[in-house]
């Protein structure tokens, strides 16, 4: 069943809040508990839908995961090597994190795995994946496009290899390097543009022998040795900042706003949206620095501001690649154009996120240019009053009915069942400190 929203024009937002745990720390948090030799304990595990199918996953794997009643998560740690065959088909939800990652984990082992998901993952191409997994000696049968349902064969023979990624991406970056943990020797990947780096991170608090070399053209070679034994550890996860970004950019649009975001992760691999709004003139600021489990984390001050149209350079999308349909919303009403280029990589996300961003964009009266991989959006008012398809993104929805609170027309979206995947509560937080978003 379709779950209409609709959003309308709000005064100002205030209020302390915080946000769901990040979601791409979650998802290694559980796999790298499930290779360690012990019990691992992590606190402010996400509980979305994509984390909670993870969790689903490595329990079908053979893996013991439980939720205490407190909230923190235990994971008893099979041991590299240690995962047994799945009885069943792992069901991924709309989990493309999980699905990826898990794809490289299950790849050494001699048995058939078998992925599946909802309409939107299966609409999804795992070719990136695959491709250098097939030349560790892993075989795939998927279908047209390779896409899900998806079979993972893997080998005991499983070979070592050197990857050079054509296009920066942590996803395929990670899915190698969890496939490197059970493959003898040394296993490297070499990315043209740093990504997001929280697998290599956490690899190397769980204990696991794994060096990273930034090169002077500015891209990054890492490399794995395997089977290590890796010891379990005590995990404390911060807030999403791609979910704490939708409460930014509300802050920063809506006149008189004034919140804070507590706990929230500001790995400088993750902030690209940070960065840019302030460039666009955006009073954001970053207090109570600390580090968490190898993690930089704040609390994040943010105040009403008039922001001016950017240029936002191709280099910077790896660090922002989930905030783009937000960074849309925050263009849709600052003063002049807003050029977002390098965007070749939303294509393939929940949904052609790309397009998905254009289309809303259209029938909520923005003005706009869409190029092969940009988008050029010209800030002014915004009328709103259209029906956005969300594709079954969450992001999509989530942006859109910021973009309502601004808007002199309510913004309806189609659909906001999959938000749950990454911001369980965002209809009530956002209403907590100000937002109008109600049911159709």
């Amino acid at each position: 069943m379709l779950h209409p929203l609709k959003s309308s024009r709000s005064s100002k937002l205030s209020g302390t809040v915080t946000v769901p745990g990040d979601k791409s720390i979650s998802h290694r948090s559980l796999m790298l508990a499930s290779q360690a030799i012990g019990t691992s304990h992590i606190c402010g595990l996400l509980e979305g839908d994509d984390v909670i199918a993870t969790a689903d996953a490595l329990r079908k794997l053979g893996v013991n995961v439980t939720r205490q009643e407190n909230g923190d998560w235990v994971v008893e740690g099979v041991g590299v090597g240690g995962l047994s065959e799945a009885e069943d088909v792992l069901d991924m939800g709309n989990a493309g994190t999980g699905t990826r990652l898990m794809m490289g984990l299950v790849a050494t082992y001699p048995y058939t795995t078998i992925f599946t998901g909802d309409n939107s993952l299966k609409s999804r191409p795992m070719a990136r994946i695959t491709k250098p997994l097939e030349q560790m000696g892993v075989e795939f049968e998927a279908r047209e496009g390779c896409r899900l349902p998806l079979s993972v064969k893997g080998t005991s023979d499983i070979m070592p290899i050197e990857y050079e990624q054509e296009v920066a991406s942590a996803q395929v970056k990670s899915a190698i390097l969890l496939a490197g943990l059970n493959t003898a020797g040394v296993t490297t990947v070499i990315e043209p543009v740093p990504t997001r780096d929280h697998t290599e991170l956490m690899l190397k608090g769980f204990g696991a022998d794994i060096e990273v070399i930034e090169n002077k053209d500015g891209s990054r070679r890492i490399s794995i040795n395997g089977h290590p034994d890796l010891r379990a550890m005590d995990i404390k996860v911060p807030g999403d900042p791609s979910s704490a970004a939708f409460l930014v950019v509300a802050a920063l649009i809506i006149p008189d706003s004034d919140i804070v975001i507590e706990n929230i992760c500001v790995n400088p691999l993750r902030t690209g949206l940070y960065a840019t709004l302030k460039e666009m003139g955006a009073e954001i600021e970053f207090t109570n620095e600390r580090v968490q489990a190898g993690e930089k984390v704040a609390d994040l001050r943010v105040k009403y501001s008039q922001l001016k149209g950017i240029t936002v350079p191709a280099s910077r999308a790896p660090s922002m690649i989930d905030e783009y349909p937000i960074l849309a919303v925050a263009a849709s009403v600052a003063s002049g154009k807003t050029t977002m280029l390098g965007l070749e990589e939303l294509k393939v996300k929940e949904s052609n996120r790309l397009q998905a961003i254009a289309d809303g964009l259209e029938v909520s009266g923005v003005e706009f240019d869409l190029g092969a991989d940009s988008l050029t959006v010209t800030g002014g008012d915004v009328k709103g009053g259209g029906k956005v398809k969300t594709h079954l993104d969450h992001r999509i929805a989530m942006a859109f009915l910021i973009l309502g609170m601004v808007a002199k027309e309510p913004v309806i979206v189609d659909d906001g069942n999959m938000i749950n995947t990454s911001f369980p509560g965002f209809v009530d937080l956002v209403n907590g400190i100000g937002g109008k978003i109600s049911d159709v």
